[in-house]
């Protein structure tokens, strides 16, 4: 027993308790972050918890009107907020994100969040539609061929495919991040779903929760891919939140829509609080792996 503790005091020994703590382990005033679809919902959460710590953070969308009215909105603060318009859906526009950001941050990046996503089930979505007979099968089949081609291809663009390009595109700006920040490894955090990880219908969201269990996935091949180079990749896997997607709208008057009748234990919505602290861990150097 006394070997065991000499050890545990040698693995521990090289702490001061001043790196325990919480300004320490969850400070993110060195990051430069970039973060997709960060003019609304979930993404606009984060981009707002790291600035609102200190970070640089480029936001991207295809709606520049939007991103520039985030920018406006969070001028003041101890980080900064910048727009970064581009449609990430195209190969060729992750690259030239990649190049401009460059151009601005010689020294690369810390954190990309690669949170941009869409739901196309409109057609067999149970809130608009109803849920089909389980005791038919001819009724289950009419319900599910609603869906159409497009859709499933418009969601794994968006969802798999666009967030494949851009961490490809932003691994060597990462790298750069790493090895500008001594005792700090850059990072990947990507915005997925329970959708891709529950059993069941997902509310008749065929494609979406399909795209964001491949996106999970993905996850995965990318943090095995990655390891060696020294920059992580996490997820975070959020459940019902307000934004564009779930209630039409992400601003404050929409997220009451959210609160009670949920199946949760909380028995409400993810909030902004739920979401920053997330993030602040997976950014900052308590979420680190050396």
């Amino acid at each position: 027993m006394a070997s065991n503790t000499q050890d545990l005091s040698n693995r521990t020994s090289h702490f001061q308790n001043s790196d325990l703590q919480a300004s320490k382990l969850f400070d993110v005033s060195h990051v430069v972050a970039v973060v997709t679809g960060g003019g609304t919902g979930i993404g606009l959460m984060i981009a707002q918890a790291l600035q609102s710590n200190g970070a640089k953070v480029y936001i991207t969308g295809r709606r520049k009107e939007a991103l520039d009215a985030v920018v406006k909105q969070y001028s003041t603060g101890p980080g900064s907020i910048h727009a970064l318009p581009g449609d990430i859906t195209k190969k060729e526009e992750c690259i030239r994100l990649a190049e401009e950001v460059s151009s601005k941050e010689p020294k690369g990046v810390h954190l990309l969040v690669n949170n941009a996503g869409i739901a196309r089930d409109d057609n067999t979505k149970f809130s608009a539609n109803g849920e089909p007979d389980y005791s038919s099968a001819e009724a289950i089949s009419q319900h599910l061929l609603k869906s159409e081609t497009s859709a499933w291809a418009e969601t794994f663009e968006t969802n798999v495919t666009a967030q494949y390009f851009m961490s490809a595109a932003f691994i060597p700006l990462l790298g750069k991040g790493s090895e500008v920040t001594p005792g700090y490894t850059s990072s990947i955090v990507n915005i997925s779903s329970i959708s891709g990880l529950m059993k069941g219908s997902s509310s008749g969201q065929f494609a979406y929760a399909s795209s964001k269990a491949a996106f999970i996935h993905l996850t995965r091949m990318l943090a095995t891919t990655l390891a060696q180079s020294k920059i992580r990749v996490n997820q975070i896997a959020p459940g019902v939140f307000p934004s564009e997607m779930t209630t039409g709208e992400s601003d404050a008057e929409q997220k009451s829509e959210l609160s009670g009748g949920l199946s949760n234990p909380a028995k409400r919505g993810g909030s902004d609080a739920d979401m920053a602290a997330s993030i602040l861990f997976l950014a900052g150097p308590g979420g680190s792996v050396l």
